[in-house]
């Protein structure tokens, strides 16, 4: 690599992310927000253009700015229609599990999320839980995060909290 191919890969370095930060100006900051698994592969995309044009010959900031602005265009739109229509939204995106309720573990809810018992305890202890009785729910969210609501003072519970998550409906479902 000579010395004019280093000024031109570092250009186009500044350029892409130049370019970033000005579309999530103009789109906003859900740009890159892990809210769906859709703006999960968006921000795959993007991650994969930016790669692309900087480790690409001609150095397009033009063919990426295109690019760019669509997969973000496009992902706007779609969250749009995912907010104002609620048939796109239940087509569209994964509704958020209970996984464990009241201490109790949802082997079957584990399993139809494909999540293991160990990597819901090792969760659990990275919220700092020292006993599944302390456990008021635990929530794979659609992004594929886990959410642990917890308290040693047996606080109730905010049912909002859990407003499109799947709350069990009977014991039969805990056991």
């Amino acid at each position: 690599m000579d010395l004019e191919e280093v000024f031109w890969l570092i250009v186009s370095v500044l350029g892409v992310f130049s370019l970033i930060i000005f579309i999530t100006r103009v789109f906003g900051l859900r740009t890159f927000a892990k809210m769906s698994s859709f703006d999960f592969a968006s921000t795959i995309a993007v991650g994969s253009v930016l790669a692309s044009t900087i480790l690409n010959n001609d150095y397009s900031l033009t063919k990426a700015a295109i690019v760019l602005v669509t997969i973000i265009g496009f992902q706007t739109l779609f969250s749009f229609f995912v907010r104002k229509n609620k048939f796109f939204k239940q087509l569209f995106t994964n509704k958020p599990q209970v996984i464990m309720w009241n201490g109790e573990i949802l082997y079957d809810r584990l399993k139809s999320c494909n999540v293991g018992k160990d990597d819901l305890i090792a969760k659990l202890r990275e919220a700092n839980v020292h006993d599944f009785k302390e456990v008021k729910a635990v929530v794979f969210e659609s992004t594929g995060d886990v959410s642990v609501i917890h308290n040693a003072e047996n606080k109730a519970l905010n049912l909002q909290l859990l407003t499109d998550a799947n709350i069990p409906n009977s014991y039969d479902e805990v056991s």
